[in-house]
């Protein structure tokens, strides 16, 4: 797996580049957003490790110009710390969000969380497992263990299910999920989303009140983890 670390800071740069390598991991680096857009059009990346404040082109406009052509993951990393940047970061296309100073073990848990993810993506249509249910996106059915229907999901239901399924690991905002769901006019209206959520958690979740799958990332959106 190659990964693409783009950041200014030379010394945390040199720090990743040494652990990734010992994991295994092909890494090539960039130290501006220059040179990030570069390095990600012919490097060829599997996943991009992006800071946000870099030199010459901001990482915003950075992702914006690789999601132009390309859904390589990216995991940004930054020491902004507001969520209004973090939900822009995310918007813009950005996969996940870590905040420096950040654990370099939970990190390496992230990348291998997205390299799962986008293993599967090749297969999106197969069928899903959360706890002992079965969902089938193109059958729209939900079975239990001995494969009979479990639970009857809502037309709208459906269709949020869909983005989280098809988006394992990743942090989706409410306003990409509001919008995607019930179109643009509705990228404000956070209690349709608060509904929704709480109806899949009960008809999906193990315990709904303790949930493991459909998580809430306070003050930005949901992830689900499969």
């Amino acid at each position: 797996m190659k990964i693409l670390v783009a950041d200014d800071d030379a010394q945390l740069q040199r720090a990743l580049r040494i652990t990734l390598a010992s994991r295994g991991y092909d890494v090539v680096a960039a130290h501006d957003g220059a040179e990030a857009i570069d390095l990600a059009a012919n490097a060829r990346p599997d996943l991009i490790l992006l800071d946000l404040g870099m030199p010459n082109v901001d990482g915003i406009d950075v992702i914006r110009a690789v999601r132009a052509w390309s859904n390589v993951p990216i995991l940004v990393l930054s020491g902004r710390t507001d969520s209004a940047e973090k939900v822009a970061a995310l918007d813009a296309g950005a996969d996940d969000y870590v905040t420096k100073p950040f654990a370099m073990d939970e990190l390496l848990a992230r990348i291998r969380a997205r390299a799962r993810a986008s293993a599967g993506d090749a297969d999106t249509d197969a069928v899903t497992r959360i706890g002992a249910l079965s969902v089938d996106l193109l059958a729209k059915t939900v079975r239990g263990p001995d494969g009979t229907p479990a639970v009857r999901l809502t037309p709208t239901e459906w269709r949020l299910l869909e983005l989280f399924l098809r988006n394992p690991g990743r942090l989706l905002t409410r306003q990409m999920l509001l919008s995607d769901v019930w179109g643009p006019y509705h990228a404000n209206d956070a209690g349709y989303l608060r509904l929704y959520v709480a109806q899949l958690r009960r008809k999906l979740e193990p315990v709904p009140s303790e949930p493991r799958h459909f998580l809430n990332e306070p003050g930005l959106g949901y992830r689900f983890e499969p």
